[in-house]
């Protein structure tokens, strides 16, 4: 991800275009073989614990409003007021143990493979063009399209991992007040794997790798905000430094994400709260009818708002924590 240069608090301009330029905008430059490409897995474990911290509780009550019975709550503040009044606060981290290491672990596996994959497209379009790929600063700028392609591809890499831990986390935030069917993520995983066997543990692979699709539509508008940032004149009162451009681009390019990726998220949280011994859908489709069938695109976004308010936040921390750390590690860069 890139980055505008950094305005310094003194007023003084910056450094020459051939200073060396140690922001996350600028390429380090580094030889292929120096292995500092594991750097982006170790920022992103940062990164998941953040969106742990920040944003399960918006989570929770997304999750109860997409897969409870239509009427069962009047909207996100009544399920917020509901769930807190009969079950307490920690009823909003109900399900926080797997994503606790599922998310540090997940962003670890997409943000360093989107780390990778950003810089295996930036060699190949150089290459193309002629130019130097034995170091990041002697390749040009990665397109847009080359950083849609690795934020794809990224989602699609870190899928695998991450179903279990989300089938997880949806059925343990989809227990209420009352008698629990799980005491916990073990016994769930446990009573999961009797009833389909391992592979239950990845019902909803489907819905998952659809909307992580939708990384790609994250990380084109991420940087797409970036350029405009650094688009700004250094002289201009709406300059930013870059740790504020981080934190606005993340969060504005989380809603992007979540505008288009929300109906696969619904139909995905479907399968992964359906019952294990007497399931409703048979498939990804069936899922996807009945919710439509509820209420046509009202149904397919309900649980939007408390999603969208999670969104901004969560994920502008998190991109702001990553993008700070893989600067504090050396990590090599593309250029802006």
């Amino acid at each position: 991800m890139s980055s505008p240069p950094v305005v310094l608090a003194d007023g003084n301009d910056p450094p020459p275009a051939d200073a060396v330029d140690t922001s996350l905008a600028a390429a380090s430059v580094v030889p292929q073989s120096s292995g500092v490409r594991w750097k982006g897995f170790v920022a992103g474990i940062m990164s998941g614990l953040t969106k742990l911290t920040i944003g399960h509780p918006f989570d929770s009550i997304k999750v109860r409003m997409q897969c409870s019975e239509l009427g069962t709550y009047k909207g996100p503040l009544d399920c917020l007021q509901r769930t807190v009044k009969y079950e307490g606060l920690r009823a909003l981290y109900k399900g926080a143990s797997p994503p606790a290491f599922g998310w540090a672990a997940s962003d670890a596996i997409l943000l360093g493979s989107l780390h990778n994959y950003r810089l295996m497209f930036a060699r190949i379009e150089g290459r193309n063009r002629g130019e130097d790929v034995s170091v990041v600063s002697e390749i040009g700028r990665l397109s847009l399209g080359g950083h849609a392609a690795a934020g794809a591809m990224a989602g699609w890499t870190v899928c695998t991992f991450i179903t279990p831990f989300e089938h997880l986390k949806a059925k343990l935030q989809m227990q209420t007040v009352g008698p629990k069917l799980y005491t916990g993520p073990i016994d769930c995983a446990r009573q999961i794997v009797k009833a389909n066997g391992v592979t239950g543990l990845w019902r909803g692979f489907g819905g998952t790798l659809l909307f992580r699709s939708w990384m790609g539509a994250l990380f084109c508008s991420y940087e797409i905000l970036m350029r405009k940032f650094r688009d700004v004149p250094i002289d201009s009162p709406y300059r930013v430094s870059e740790g504020t451009a981080n934190f606005l681009a993340g969060g504005l390019s989380s809603n992007v994400f979540w505008i288009g990726a929300f109906p696969f998220d619904a139909v995905k949280n479907r399968l992964m709260t359906d019952s294990p011994t007497n399931p409703r859908y048979p498939s990804w489709m069936a899922a996807a009818r009945q919710i439509w069938a509820e209420g046509g695109v009202r149904a397919v976004y309900r649980g939007f708002v408390p999603c969208l308010l999670r969104a901004f936040p969560t994920n502008a921390s998190a991109l702001f924590v990553w993008e700070t750390s893989m600067r504090l590690l050396g990590a090599e860069q593309l250029k802006k």
